[in-house]
């Protein structure tokens, strides 16, 4: 990865696309928050690889399969293509809490697989999630956490516990104008 290139983590449900209590099961269930799909292609013209990281415990309850969770990413990665935008990687956990591996958020696993694929360290690469297992994994290697109020958010933001140092945003596209607001975006041609 060249220096000039910048990691950045996002987590999915809630902070790229609506959140369900349900599980979002299908490709149709999937539907972006609003300006998160131009945000990321935000994110990649002012220099940024955009990698998701999403714990998919629907997998390991038998709520969906694999390749329903690759149509569902699919969607999601078309929309940004589309945008003019690119999702460089997309790690996931399928397992349930009672695995007890050591992938699923607020595990380190997913995060020492982007450090390991990526070949860099995670030292003051931002992570962006709307839960504090979210923030709390990233926080572990060295990240530097940022909560929006979208998905599970707000609820998280008033049980309090946040990582010292969380910056807040109301939402991602909130959030990439404040990071990309330092410098130009390129005119698209």
């Amino acid at each position: 990865m060249h220096s000039s290139q910048k990691l950045i983590i996002l987590d999915r449900d809630g902070v790229i696309n609506v959140d369900s209590a349900q599980f979002i099961k299908s490709p149709a269930e999937w539907k972006p928050l609003p300006g998160s799909i131009e945000a990321i292609a935000r994110l990649n013209q002012a220099g940024y690889r955009v990698v998701v990281c999403t714990n998919q415990s629907g997998i390991g309850r038998g709520l969906f399969d694999m390749a329903t969770l690759a149509a569902i990413n699919g969607k999601m990665v078309e929309m940004v293509f589309r945008q003019g935008g690119r999702i460089d990687a997309i790690f996931f956990c399928p397992h349930t809490a009672d695995d007890k591996c050591r992938c699923r958020k607020p595990g380190i696993g997913m995060f020492e697989d982007i450090a390991s694929r990526f070949k860099v360290s995670l030292e003051g690469v931002l992570t962006i999630g709307d839960s504090l297992r979210d923030l709390q994994a990233g926080v572990k290697v060295g990240c530097l956490p940022i909560l929006v109020l979208t998905g599970k958010g707000n609820r998280t933001k008033e049980a309090g516990g946040l990582p010292k140092g969380t910056k807040v945003f109301a939402d991602l596209a909130e959030a990439v104008r404040h990071l990309v607001s330092e410098l130009p975006i390129p005119k698209s041609a």
